[in-house]
């Protein structure tokens, strides 16, 4: 007798250690299934305008695909493309394709794009004249300091007739390959981010034209002259060639490259800004 209820005894122990288990394989499962769909985070620099605008318009678009996106501004084209490289931030997105590949050469960085976004159209402003046939002789006119950008702004001044180019010259054209100047212009070479706040000291200045719209310049308003649809120099989600495959990165790509983010630029930047994903090249 004794020795059945000593048997009978132990089943509230062995209950509780069912109970004990099953508790612990649920709480084992709960922390797997957190660990599971935490939040992928995603560090992007961009320069503020437009490109911070337009990655803080698909922040919600990433969340609902479980990815945290922190926008880390620059103001500068040169801080970004070394902090993509050393892995400070994961894409950088600021940049156009022929700036990028020069800027990597030059730098020996291993960096790609895996999205083409929008193209700013670089224009000539200026607030001393109203027509470019007004500009006067030996008028000085500015022009970005870095090469591609430079090269580009001489291209659209020899396309308003203003300067002829080397034809060997191609993007990257310097003052030096102008082969003809019948206004004896001053070509100044100064920072891009400079060009806006020197347009008082400068009889014309081609911007480029997400500075144009930090000072409150609209290309398609105030613009002498601004390059055409057809332009190369599209903007670009640049990220390492190591992690062009990384799927927390493709999603951005194609929030980038969505009926909403070109829908948000025609309507938030009309003419200064173009979506570029839906243009041939």
């Amino acid at each position: 007798m004794k020795k059945e209820l000593r048997s009978k005894n132990t089943y509230p122990v062995i209950r509780a250690n069912l109970v004990a288990l099953v508790l612990m394989l649920v709480l084992c499962g709960g922390a797997a299934s957190s660990e599971a769909v935490a939040p992928t985070k995603l560090k992007v620099g961009a320069t503020p305008v437009p490109h911070a605008e337009i990655l803080e318009l698909v922040k919600p678009i990433l969340e609902d695909e479980g990815i945290l996106l922190e926008v880390i501004e620059f103001t500068d084209y040169v801080t970004p493309n070394l902090a993509l490289n050393d892995g400070d931030i994961d894409a950088n997105y600021f940049q156009h394709i022929p700036y990028l590949e020069e800027f990597s050469e030059d730098r020996g960085l291993d960096v790609t794009y895996i999205a083409r976004v929008h193209i700013e159209p670089m224009g000539a402003y200026s607030k001393k004249v109203e027509d470019l046939n007004d500009l006067k002789n030996k008028a000085k006119v500015g022009i970005p300091s870095d090469p591609t950008n430079g090269g580009r702004a001489l291209l659209l001044l020899q396309r308003a007739g203003i300067i002829k180019l080397d034809d060997t010259a191609g993007i990257t054209a310097t003052k030096y390959d102008i082969i003809s100047n019948p206004k004896n212009i001053q070509v100044i070479e100064l920072e891009a981010a400079q060009l806006p706040r020197s347009l008082e000291d400068l009889d014309l200045a081609v911007i480029n034209s997400n500075y144009a719209l930090e000072a409150g310049l609209v290309s398609t308003r105030d613009a002498l002259i601004i390059e055409d649809e057809n332009s190369p120099y599209v903007n670009v989600l640049a990220v390492r060639t190591e992690d062009m495959d990384n799927a927390a990165l493709r999603e951005l790509a194609k929030a980038l490259t969505s009926d909403a983010v070109a829908e948000f630029i025609r309507e938030k930047y009309p003419g200064s800004v173009v979506p570029a994903f839906g243009l041939e090249f």
